[in-house]
This record gives structure tokens, sequence and C-alpha cells, in this order.
């Protein structure tokens, strides 16, 4: 019989357009057929929804008003903002999950990276790089989301974005997707078959196999 160890908590960050979203999103499916559940923090932001997002889904949209309320009542594990918008992410939310077992994917950038880290030591950082700034840009291009003011606004914020995956445990560089989802996957595998976590998960099992003669 096995108990539940708590779920870790995996910060992913990387520039718009650097398959951060895929890749989680891909490594989630490829988890699951392992019998692990990760789920992706789903955070709170004051910018409108672009097309095809669900309230709830990709973001819970609030006015900044309620937003400055959330952050007065401590209500967020990490702030940021970020083109002029802010995000944050839930800290009751995000606690709950990691009780039950779950691990966390928190999808922010560097400044919100900070924070989590400040508070959770034990918060495991992936950075993921682009293999060019010309790929960048056509995967930015391909989204057809942003408008061309936007994409080099991005473009321009993206190497400053890009020099703090010092502060990073992993780094990641998403050239061939494929192999890139197998990088992320293998570190929460790595995270889980941690000592500390596997004595909880099989404790009676160890304790077993120490006392039988």
């Amino acid at each position: 019989m096995s108990s539940k160890a708590p779920g870790g908590l995996f910060i992913v960050s990387a520039p718009s357009g650097g398959g951060k979203t895929s890749l989680t999103r891909a490594s989630i499916d490829q988890l699951a057929k392992a019998g692990i559940t990760a789920e992706i923090s789903v955070s709170y932001t004051t910018r409108p929804p672009r097309a095809g997002e669900q309230e709830g889904v990709h973001y819970h949209f609030i006015d900044a008003a309620t937003f400055r309320q959330m952050v007065a009542r401590r209500e967020f594990l990490e702030h940021a903002e970020i083109y002029g918008n802010s995000y944050g992410t839930a800290r009751t939310r995000t606690e709950a999950l990691r009780a039950e077992g779950r691990d966390v994917i928190l999808d922010i950038d560097w400044q919100g990276a900070r924070q989590i880290k400040q508070q959770v030591p034990d918060a495991i950082g992936i950075f993921i790089l682009p293999p060019s700034i010309t790929k960048l840009e056509q995967r930015l291009r391909a989204r057809k989301q942003d408008s061309e003011e936007a994409i080099a606004r991005r473009m321009a914020q993206a190497r400053a974005e890009m020099a703090h995956y010092v502060e990073y445990d992993y780094l990641i560089v998403n050239k061939e997707f494929e192999q890139a989802m197998i990088e992320v996957v293998s570190i929460f595998l790595a995270r889980r078959m941690r000592r500390s976590d596997q004595a909880i998960r099989h404790k009676s099992l160890i304790q077993k196999l120490l006392s039988e003669k």
C-alpha cells in the first residue's frame, strides 16, 4: 500500500513563442500515461480574452480593481505586470492541488519565478529557449494572435527575458518538439523518484521489506 506524497511545483518560462504552452500540455498527456497527474495552474489576469480563450480554462479574467484587492489580501503566490497587464497565481488552489499529490505547473515569467522561489525553495524551474531568433519570430507569426506592433514588442523583449535562464534549474532548447517534450517529462519523473517522496509513497512496502527475515 502506498501513501500520498505532496505534488511538485514546476515553473516553466520562455519568451513568447518559445513553445512552453504546447510543451507543457503535451507533457501532461505523457505523464498521465505513466499514472502521474499534473495540472497547469490557471492564472488570473486583467487582460481581455483573446479569440477562443475560455474563462477558467485559459485564464481567470478579472478587472484591475479586483486584482488589486486580491494582491492586498495576499491571495497570490506570485504576481507580475507583463505588457501592461497583470497576472497572478492563486495561492490556495496551488497548495490544495499539491496536497492532493498533483504536480502543478506554473506557466509564468522570470518575475513570478523569483517570487515563487523565495516562498517555495524546492520549486523546480525550467526555462525553454528557441533554437534561433528567426524561429522565435516565425512561431509568433504562426500563432496569428498578435498585431505587427505586438510582435515587434515581444521580439524586443525576448533577449531580455532569455537572459534570465541562469536563474532556473533546467534549460531546454525547443528545436525538435518531440525531443523537447521527452526532456520536460524526464524532469517530472526524476523529481518523483526522489528518495524522500518515494519513502512516503512506499512506506508500507519499505517497512515490510526491512522487517522480513
